[in-house]
């Protein structure tokens, strides 16, 4: 059991780097700046470390608000009976009450779209069918607020879907909360058209005894950038968070997520699996988590496991743990990534299993527990599918 004095565990130590405008180098997760001015929060130079592992120049047209186009990013809502959809303006008090912007794209979104959509569902509702979210049709460079609000014990899944907009380039803020008692699954699913590029803020708040799982699978875009941030604002509360992704020749698909434990006896569990194949296939893994002093009793572990498919692929996995309080359940962490078993391929294929056939059978094993724990029957069938034909690629190629 740790002592009572801070303890700062990483798995890759001490990523300080210096030079550069907004480049300053912060000891502790909690020290990062987070603002709703875009002059608090500068461009970055790419030293950063919330930046290092990005290729700046396929996403820096998102740091500056001259670069977008008029008009928020399209967004359609299919909502259960008793769910209520509206638009509002950034002053609404509905709006921003979920932590602040943390880093250049989510301040630059946060100042640049001009209506959001909030998404209430209400006390005590359980829906019997998702709420279902679309972002498509995007055109140009747009910036897109969404704010999901499930109501004191209330039961819900929401499904944010991007899909299409070949050459669009989307900044997108989304807020969730999750009221006292309240159970809510929202997924967010990345199935663009290869050259688009995708900065994506969001924001988790866990009210007391609250349970969220927080479901994010990217498989399209030239470059996604997801970043999900937490807030516990109550003890008791449970968060599930759970990625998929699968990287293609030249794709860069990147996921940040900070578990911020400032409540005592929560629960979190953080579980992200991915597979790269072809050239400069890149993916990106940050998880970041503190345990603050007042979070006795918390329970936490987060999992990052990449499968390496072909040469010329990589995987940036770093997991961090930082420790304020000597009363906690546990907390842990763990990174791994492997090419693809030869010795697996060949058991199946000397049982006259075809190597196409092996192929997939690995690689449905690698994700197969992960699927199981979604939960929500049509995105396992269509995130499934779409496992298939990421295989089907590499055949072909």
């Amino acid at each position: 059991m740790p002592t009572p004095n801070t303890i700062a565990e990483t798995m890759n130590k001490a990523h300080s780097h210096g030079g550069g405008a907004g480049s300053t180098s912060h000891s502790s997760r909690a020290d990062r700046p987070t603002s709703f001015s875009l002059d608090d929060i500068p461009v970055p130079a790419g030293r950063e470390e919330d930046w290092r592992f990005t290729p700046l120049r396929r996403i820096d047209a998102l740091f500056d608000p001259a670069n977008y186009d008029r008009g928020d990013a399209p967004i359609s809502v299919d909502a259960p009976d008793g769910v209520t959809v509206e638009t509002a303006g950034r002053s609404d008090a509905r709006l921003g009450r979920v932590l602040a912007p943390g880093d250049r794209t989510a301040v630059v979104a946060w100042n640049g779209f001009d209506q959001a959509t909030v998404v209430e569902i209400p006390r005590g509702a359980e829906l019997a069918s998702p709420v279902r979210i679309a972002v498509t049709g995007v055109e140009g460079t747009r910036c897109q607020h969404l704010v999901v609000r499930a109501g004191a014990m209330s039961r819900a899944t929401v499904i944010v879907s991007h899909t299409g907009s070949p050459g669009a380039r989307v900044n997108q803020g989304i807020e969730v909360e999750a009221g006292d008692g309240a159970d809510l699954t929202v997924v967010s699913l990345q199935e663009w058209d290869d050259t688009v590029v995708h900065a994506s803020n969001q924001r988790l708040a866990l009210g007391r005894d609250a349970k969220l799982t927080h479901i994010v699978v990217t498989f399209g875009g030239d470059l996604v950038r997801v970043c999900s941030d937490t807030d516990f604002r109550g003890p008791g509360s449970e968060l599930t968070m759970l990625g998929l992704y699968f990287v293609d020749a030249g794709q860069h698909l990147e996921h940040r997520v900070f578990v911020d434990h400032a409540q005592p006896n929560c629960y979190s569990r953080v579980t992200y699996k991915g597979a790269l194949q072809g050239k400069d296939a890149h993916s990106v893994w940050i998880g970041d988590c503190l345990i603050r002093e007042a979070a006795d009793d918390t329970d936490t572990y987060e999992l990052n496991r990449n499968l390496v498919l072909t040469e010329g692929a990589k995987a940036d996995s770093v997991p961090n743990l930082e420790i304020e309080n000597g009363e906690i359940k546990g907390a842990g962490h763990a990174s791994a990534t492997g090419r693809f078993d030869d010795e697996q391929l060949f058991y199946l294929m000397s049982r006259g299993v075809p190597e196409s056939e092996a192929r997939r059978l690995v690689v449905r094993g690698f994700f197969a527990e992960l699927v199981n724990q979604i939960g929500v029957p049509e995105v396992v069938a269509r995130l499934m599918t779409t496992v298939e034909a990421e295989l089907a690629k590499s055949r072909n190629n």
